[in-house]
């Protein structure tokens, strides 16, 4: 459904993407997740014909972008990070407006319009104004405004952000909706249990390149991350951690009164640990189990330092 290959894309002396590359299959939920400022927007903006890439190819749909925007245009739908519609509008004249730029018949519009409203829970106030509606109605029926012409494929670039959460669970129901429908989905997001929850595999950018993709079963066990049990002593002193670092085998460390123990077999591992302090005179007050997460992945690969 989607091909892109090696795009690029620069500002000025600021380089957004460099060699971007991967592939989506149709009814796929694809998610592009990565740190402030890595190129997520920017490879939206160039995929949903709002920019050029400087070099390389897009394929959407059997079309090439560059050749044919038009026809992407009519296999696309987009959520942008702003909120696109007018205030003074009622909710209903807004899908009116933003549904007849794509050339849908007035009968069949306004049925998809009443169709679509339903949908996202909000037929009881298509005649308010939006400038009345709290940020998640508002979020509603931005997302509302893609769906009227049908479109193939969806972009959306952080849906979700500053709503309540009765919109988001409505909002995520919609999607698991549009997913078992066939839709192919782009999804981008800082909210790491979203991509967990609705994505068929992920694609993690950073620096404008992409630098690791697969299902989340394989980002897993990319770099070889481990499982970890994370014990808080109450009496941990130096000579106590020297006794502890002699009698324990593996891959561990100390941060001050907690030793982190890594481990493939979290089960057989935390009995022999537990045991080996007791033996030792360690008084344990917390047990933690660290699971690898998109979270821990996601941090492996592109490091913990905050950027904005």
């Amino acid at each position: 459904m989607i091909k892109v290959e090696n795009i690029t894309k620069s500002y000025a002396d600021v380089v957004a993407l460099t060699g971007v590359s991967f592939e989506i299959k149709q009814g796929e939920f694809y998610g592009l997740l990565g740190p402030n400022g890595a190129g997520k927007t920017t490879t939206i903006s160039i995929l949903s014909t709002i920019l050029k890439p400087d070099s390389g190819s897009v394929i959407i749909d059997g079309f090439e972008l560059s050749k044919n925007p038009e026809q992407c245009k009519r296999s696309i739908g987009v959520v942008t990070q702003e909120i696109a519609l007018y205030n003074k509008l009622s909710a209903y004249e807004n899908l009116l407006f933003w549904g007849s730029l794509y050339n849908v018949p007035d009968a069949g519009l306004k049925k998809r319009i009443e169709e679509t409203l339903q949908l996202f829970g909000l037929a009881d106030r298509q005649k308010d104004k939006i400038e009345t509606y709290s940020g998640g109605m508002k979020r509603r029926i931005n997302i509302a405004s893609a769906l009227l012409h049908r479109p193939k494929v969806l972009f959306m670039d952080e849906p979700t952000v500053g709503i309540d959460p009765q919109s988001r669970n409505l909002i995520f129901e919609v999607l698991e909706k549009l997913h078992t429908d066939g839709m192919t989905i782009i999804y981008t997001t800082h909210y790491m249990e979203e991509a967990e929850r609705f994505c068929d595999r992920i694609g993690i950018i950073d620096k404008g390149t992409i630098i690791a993709q697969g299902t989340l079963a394989e980002l897993k066990s990319t770099g070889g991350i481990k499982e970890s049990i994370a014990v808080t002593f109450t009496n941990l002193n130096e000579d106590l951690q020297l006794k502890l670092k002699e009698a324990l085998l593996g891959d561990f460390h100390f941060s001050k009164q907690i030793l982190t123990y890594y481990s493939a077999q979290i089960r057989t591992d935390l009995s022999k640990l537990i045991l080996r302090c007791n033996e030792l005179g360690a008084e344990i007050s917390n047990i933690e189990i660290q699971k690898v997460n998109l979270e821990t992945v996601f941090l492996a690969l592109t490091g913990k330092q905050l950027r904005d």
